[in-house]
């Protein structure tokens, strides 16, 4: 994974409560491989209409929000199903940050795990960044994991919370199994002791 310590992007609103990961991956993409690029199937449903041309009632359609890293979402978002492709298709299209009240469990797991920082935040606290994205189309909002705050258009602060372990292997790049092969030594001595 490439190390995630800060990022200031453009932030795109979805300010939709309970986008589940089937509206973020629909279910017939799920047999591709991981090599598959699945920001090509990122929110298809609901970017195109049913003869695949752009809805442009869709945020991620409009000019101002392209190479937006960050999402800002309502309640809830991920629930549904426990597809890890959903979190793909967030980090495939550039996201780094999905800023929300709430998350799906499974989808806050996948997301931690696959390089995507999942930041909780209060209600008003996202209503208040909604607003400014939809008054500022293309706004940027800065996230520091360091610090862990984020800093919305308006350049008010909001601190947000994080598992110690989650941070550590989000700072340094590592997944579960680059933190375990990190580990080796201080493994293999304890396996001396046991022999």
């Amino acid at each position: 994974m490439t190390p995630l310590r800060q990022i200031h992007a453009v932030a795109v609103p979805l300010p939709g409560a309970n986008i589940d990961t089937d509206q973020i991956v629909p279910a017939r993409y799920l047999q591709k491989p991981r090599s598959a690029n699945f920001a090509d199937f990122l929110f298809r449903d609901l970017r195109s209409d049913a003869q695949g041309q752009p809805r442009h009632d869709f945020a991620l359609n409009e000019p101002a929000y392209a190479g937006a890293g960050i999402v800002v979402a309502g309640a809830n978002f991920g629930c549904g199903s426990s597809r890890e492709h959903a979190v793909w298709a967030l980090h495939d299209a550039g996201f780094r940050v999905v800023i929300a009240p709430s998350f799906g469990d499974i989808f806050h797991a996948n997301a931690l795990k696959n390089g995507l920082l999942p930041v909780r935040q209060e209600q008003a606290v996202v209503d208040r960044l909604l607003r400014q994205l939809r008054q500022t189309p293309g706004a940027s909002i800065e996230v520091d994991l360091v610090a862990q705050s984020l800093r919305g258009p308006d350049g008010e602060r909001s601190a947000f919370a994080i598992q110690p372990f989650a941070r550590h292997c989000l700072l340094e790049g590592l997944d579960e199994i680059d933190y375990t092969l990190a580990q080796v030594g201080l493994i293999q001595s304890f396996e001396r002791t046991l022999a």
